[in-house]
C-alpha cells in the first residue's frame, strides 16, 4: 500500500514514557519504506518505458523522413513520366500529321496521274472509234466497190496494249 506525502505528514504517533512508542514508529517506517519502494519501482518502470517510447519515437521520426523523401521521389518520377509521355504523344501526333500530309499529297498526285491517264485513254478510244466510223462509211466512187477488198484498219499500239 503506497502512502502519499500528505498521509505521512498527518500520521499521529502515540507518545510513550520515553518518547514515541517503538512499535508505532516501526510500523510507520515500514509503511513509508514499502510506499517509497513501490514508488521507486514504478518510477524505474516508467523511466524504462519512457526510454522505449523515445527510441520508438526516434525510429518513427526517421521512418517518417524516409517515407516523406520516398513520396517526394515518387511524385517527381510520376511527374517526369507524365511529361515524357506527353512529349512522346506530341511527337507521335506530329509524325502522324506529317505522314498524313505525305499520304494525302501522294494520293492527290496519284489521282492526277490517273485522271490524266484516263483522259489519254478516252482520247485514244475516241480516235479509234473515229477510225472505225470512217472505215465503215462508204465513200462515193469506184474504189469502194463491194468486190474490192479493203484492208482492215491498223489499231494504234496503245489500243493493242489496253486490249491485251
Amino acid at each position: 500500500m503506497s502512502m502519499s506525502p500528505a498521509e505521512v505528514r498527518h500520521q499521529h504517533l502515540r507518545r510513550g514514557l520515553l518518547g514515541y512508542k517503538r512499535r508505532a514508529v516501526k510500523e510507520l517506517l515500514d509503511q513509508i519504506a514499502d510506499s517509497f519502494e513501490h514508488v521507486w519501482r514504478e518510477r524505474a518502470e516508467l523511466h524504462d518505458r519512457v526510454e522505449v517510447l523515445e527510441s520508438d519515437l526516434a525510429r518513427h521520426v526517421e521512418l517518417e523522413g524516409l517515407l516523406r523523401s520516398t513520396l517526394i521521389s515518387a511524385e517527381r518520377a510520376a511527374q517526369e513520366q507524365r511529361e515524357r509521355a506527353r512529349r512522346e504523344a506530341d511527337t507521335i501526333i506530329g509524325e502522324a500529321h506529317a505522314e498524313g500530309r505525305t499520304v494525302t499529297r501522294e494520293a492527290r498526285g496519284e489521282k492526277e496521274r490517273l485522271d490524266s491517264e484516263s483522259r489519254r485513254i478516252a482520247s485514244l478510244l475516241r480516235s479509234a472509234l473515229a477510225l472505225v466510223d470512217d472505215a465503215e462509211t462508204p465513200a462515193a466512187g469506184p474504189e469502194n466497190d463491194a468486190t474490192q477488198i479493203v484492208p482492215a484498219p491498223q489499231e494504234p499500239p496503245e489500243i493493242r496494249r489496253l486490249a491485251g
